[in-house]
């Protein structure tokens, strides 16, 4: 929460009232809100933030590399501090559940996959769309 709050005021920005609640907001997040969420959070903090705000601030924070959208194929824009630690996403897409997970094996397997292709890896996404395993599935 301080570290985006410390991050937005390194890089020029005006932090009122209303963007550090929206700050802390997003630092205190588990999962990945979309702005809908981000409002009704921070609205429980202080109601009068208008959803106008909300998205004014995330725009900003994206475009100053403090926040990143993701997007997760149900056409709502999420976001995740930029700089939180690598990781990768299954997302299930019969309930919507992000599940956040690292595999030193995956990410052993893209850096070969990049040098294969004369490339050195510099950044990467992967979101893995799943459903549920049926009984079927595990026999």
């Amino acid at each position: 929460m301080t570290d985006i709050i410390a991050r937005c005021e390194a890089r020029g920005l005006r932090m009122t009232d209303q963007r550090r609640i929206l700050a802390r907001v997003i630092g205190e997040a588990e999962d990945h809100p979309d702005v809908e969420e981000l409002y009704a959070r921070a609205s429980a903090v202080d109601p009068k933030i208008s959803l106008a705000t909300v998205y004014r601030t995330v725009k900003l924070l994206e475009e100053a590399g403090i926040l990143e959208k993701v997007e997760f194929g149900d056409g709502r824009a999420r976001y995740e501090d930029a700089e939180r630690d690598h990781h990768d996403h299954l997302i299930d897409v019969s309930s919507g559940r992000v599940i956040e997970f690292i595999d030193p094996e995956i990410e052993a397997l893209q850096e070969k996959i990049a040098a294969r292709l004369g490339y050195r890896l510099i950044g990467h996404r992967l979101e893995l769309l799943a459903v549920p395993l049926t009984k079927a599935d595990k026999t």
